[in-house]
C-alpha cells in the first residue's frame, strides 16, 4: 500500500498553529514519526491559511525537507501554492495533490505536473459539481484519465480518488465510493487508487472504526494508495491484515516483520 502520511495538515486543529506559528520542531517532528511509522508520501496542506498560503506552503516543504527523505504529496488547489511547493521540492519525485475534471483547475494544474513530472491524484469531480452514483465517477475518471494519459502522464503516475463523502450524510456513499474503486481498477489495472480515507467516516461516533472497517473494504475493491494517519497504529494493522488476506502480501512476510518490530496492535 501507498501510504501518504496526512498529519501536516493545516484543516487539522492540533496542527494548523503550528503552522501558524512557523513552528518547525513542531511540524519537523510530525514529518518524522509519519516517515518512521511507514509513510510513502508526507502530505503537505496550508490551504486554511488563504492569504498566504503559498509562502507557507513553500515553508513547510523546506522545515519537512530538512529532518526526512520521503518523497512529498504537496497539497492545494491552488496553482500558485502547488508552483511554489514544487520549486521548493528536492525529496524527489512528488505527488500533486489533487486535479479534477473542472476546466479552469485542470488546465491550470497540468501544465505543473508535465513541467514538474509528478505524480497526480485525479479526483472524481467536474464542473457539474459531486456526482452521487458510482457510473457518473466512473464518466469522470476516464475522462481524467484520458486527457492525462494524451498529455504524457503515465498511467502510473495517475492516483484517482473516488471522492470520499461521509456516511453519515448518505448512506450509499460508502457503497458508491467502493464500486467505483472496484470499476476503475478493473479497466485501469495501471491506474493507482487513493481516497482521503478518514471522510467517509466524518460527524458519526468512533471514527476509528468506521475507518478502519472502510479501509479492509476498499482496499479489497482495489485501493493501493491511502492518505491516511500512519501514527494510528490499529488502523496500520488493519492496513497489513488486509493486504495479506487480498493476496498482496506474499506468504505474510511483511504482515510478520511487522509483527515482530511491534507494530501491530490488537
Amino acid at each position: 500500500m501507498i501510504i501518504i502520511g496526512e498529519k501536516i495538515n493545516s484543516t487539522l486543529k492540533s496542527v494548523r498553529p503550528a503552522i501558524e506559528k512557523y513552528d518547525a520542531a513542531a511540524i519537523q517532528s510530525l514529518a518524522k514519526r509519519q516517515s518512521e511509522a511507514g509513510a510513502s508520501y508526507i502530505d503537505l496542506n496550508a490551504g486554511m491559511f488563504y492569504q498566504d498560503e503559498p509562502d507557507r506552503l513553500e515553508w513547510l516543504v523546506k522545515t519537512v525537507q530538512e529532518v526526512v527523505s520521503t518523497p512529498l504529496a504537496i497539497d492545494s488547489p491552488n496553482p500558485k501554492a502547488l508552483l511554489r511547493g514544487l520549486q521548493a521540492n528536492k525529496n524527489g519525485k512528488p505527488i500533486i495533490n489533487s486535479i479534477t475534471d473542472e476546466k479552469e483547475r485542470f488546465d491550470a494544474v497540468l501544465p505543473l505536473i508535465l513541467e514538474y513530472n509528478t505524480s497526480v491524484i485525479a479526483l472524481c469531480m467536474d464542473d457539474t459539481g459531486m456526482p452521487e452514483t458510482e457510473a457518473d465517477r466512473m464518466k469522470i475518471a476516464e475522462s481524467l484519465i484520458s486527457k492525462l494519459t494524451k498529455s504524457g502522464v503515465k498511467l502510473d503516475d495517475i492516483y484517482i480518488d473516488p471522492l470520499i463523502r461521509p456516511i453519515g450524510t448518505g448512506s450509499h456513499y460508502g457503497r458508491v465510493a467502493i464500486e467505483t474503486m472496484r470499476m476503475v481498477k478493473k479497466e485501469y489495472p495501471d491506474v493507482h487508487i487513493t481516497c482521503g480515507l478518514s471522510n467517509i467516516s466524518f460527524g458519526i461516533p468512533l471514527r476509528k472504526i468506521m475507518n478502519q472497517a472502510f479501509l479492509v473494504a476498499a482496499t479489497a475493491a482495489g485501493m493501493d494508495g491511502a492518505i491516511l494517519d500512519p501514527l494510528d497504529k490499529k488502523l496500520m494493522t488493519f492496513l497489513y491484515a488486509a493486504e495479506a488476506l487480498i493476496g498482496r502480501d506474499d506468504y505474510c512476510m511483511n504482515y510478520l516483520t511487522q509483527f515482530r518490530e511491534g507494530n501491530l496492535v490488537e
